[in-house]
């Protein structure tokens, strides 16, 4: 039973289900290619759907980043964190927790690289499943969501001039997909993210979006989901 929002310590692990709803993607889910400085990885899944069944599915996979992998105590790896979440880390609640809610908590002391990289698959093509257009969402997704405050929005603003757009897109970049080099595109005028992806040989497209802070600790290379 569960009272006021207290999870049971049995409560089942979000995640299973999350995976379940992946076996239903038709093409190859991508992350970083292995690399000591990319942790434990999460995913997140959205889907829509039509008279003619699914039509769309997007798979963002989120990791912890070390900066110094040597050393997992090091405090370099520690995130910057504001007092009231650090606090809300320490505290523990006099109630048992599910071993997978412990876990999620004690991810949050580290930098998270957030629905880093996605992976979209469309049914029927539109001038919404361009390759511009994903490189485009996805980046102005990561700035709505960790970079309100630098853009100067209020809680209650989702438009901004700072946002990104497709005139910012580069034709042309190199991007590495399963040891190969395949033909993408870049974002690399905005201050605060750097992005990059290409449309995949088996289908569907490849979008990856990094805070510049963390660019100097990883590798960008991609390869196929391993697990799935």
């Amino acid at each position: 039973m569960q009272f006021a929002g207290v999870l049971p310590e049995d409560a089942p692990d979000p995640r299973f289900e999350r995976e379940q709803h992946l076996k239903a993607m038709p093409i190859p889910i991508y992350e970083f290619a292995a690399q000591r400085a990319v942790g434990d990885t999460d995913i997140g899944v959205s889907s829509g759907t039509d008279g003619r069944g699914m039509n769309m599915m997007t798979a963002s996979v989120s990791a912890t980043l070390w900066r110094n992998p040597d050393d997992k105590s090091d405090p370099i790896n520690l995130a910057d964190l504001d007092e009231q979440t650090r606090r809300s880390i320490e505290q523990v609640p006099p109630w048992p927790r599910p071993a997978w809610l412990i876990e999620s908590v004690e991810r949050m002391r580290y930098p998270s690289l957030w629905e880093a990289v996605q992976t979209t698959w469309h049914r029927d093509a539109s001038e919404r499943t361009t390759l511009a257009y994903l490189l485009v969402h996805h980046a102005n997704h990561i700035l709505m969501n960790h970079f309100r405050e630098q853009l100067g929005l209020s809680l209650h603003d989702w438009e901004s001039p700072a946002l990104t757009t497709e005139r910012a897109v580069r034709h042309g970049a190199g991007v590495v997909v399963d040891g190969t080099t395949v033909t993408g595109a870049e974002i690399d005028t905005d201050p605060f993210v750097y992005a990059i992806g290409a449309e995949l040989p088996g289908g569907g497209t490849l979008t990856v979006v990094i805070s510049r802070e963390h660019l100097q600790y990883l590798d960008l290379r991609f390869a196929q989901r391993r697990g799935l």
